[in-house]
């Protein structure tokens, strides 16, 4: 059987729409892919329904002997450069795509502050992120109201948590830098660490 030749014409015009349309469709994938933050990719692989974020740099450790959590001047606080950390990690959440169904902060004034520099939207301070280093507050209280917030979540949440390194480690494992994120799925446990360069 032979093929005249405006059938194999139309036969190569066919072949090549079916080609043109596979490399559009592949290119809006891997733009797709691209697009996604670093950050998008880990929760995505963990199925994260939560980011701790340690406070931004406070230097020093613990408080002062004279603490009073409703007096700033008595607390180790963000300094210069912490101030800055956090408005860049704001800055640097903002340009994701995720869209948090709630922000919680320490009552802590450096966690506090952190929250109100990253610029995200409405937050509310939570005593179930409060630090226990000094044990100004009772370790099994605070962790017990966090597990009743984190058993709370499903899978479609995203809360973002800014708190301490011991609330972080007690509950992960994981003991992050000022600063640093850590991407956990309440449901399953898992987790990864991520800090942004700035």
């Amino acid at each position: 059987m032979l093929l005249n030749v405006p059938e194999i014409v139309l036969g190569n015009i066919k072949i090549q729409n079916i080609l043109i349309g596979v490399i559009f469709i592949t290119l809006l994938l891997v733009t797709e892919t691209f697009a996604r933050s670093e950050l998008e990719i880990i929760r995505k692989n963990i199925s994260a329904n939560v980011i701790f974020l340690r406070h931004a740099l406070a230097p020093g450790v613990g408080d002062p002997e004279n603490f009073i959590k409703e007096d700033c001047s008595t607390q180790r606080n963000l300094n210069d450069e912490g101030r800055l950390q956090a408005r860049l990690i704001g800055n640097y959440l903002r340009s994701t795509n995720l869209k948090f169904s709630q922000i919680l902060t320490s009552e802590w004034c450096r966690c506090i502050d952190t929250a109100r520099e990253l610029n995200l939207g409405q937050w509310t301070t939570f005593p179930g992120l409060n630090s226990f280093f000094q044990v100004y507050e009772k370790k099994d209280q605070v962790m017990n109201k966090l597990q009743k917030k984190l058993d709370s979540l499903g899978y479609s949440d995203l809360a973002l948590f800014v708190t301490h390194q011991v609330v972080i480690s007690e509950q992960t494992g994981i003991v992050p830098r000022s600063g640093e994120m850590v991407l956990y799925n309440s449901i399953t446990k898992q987790k990864a660490r991520y800090m942004i360069d700035y």
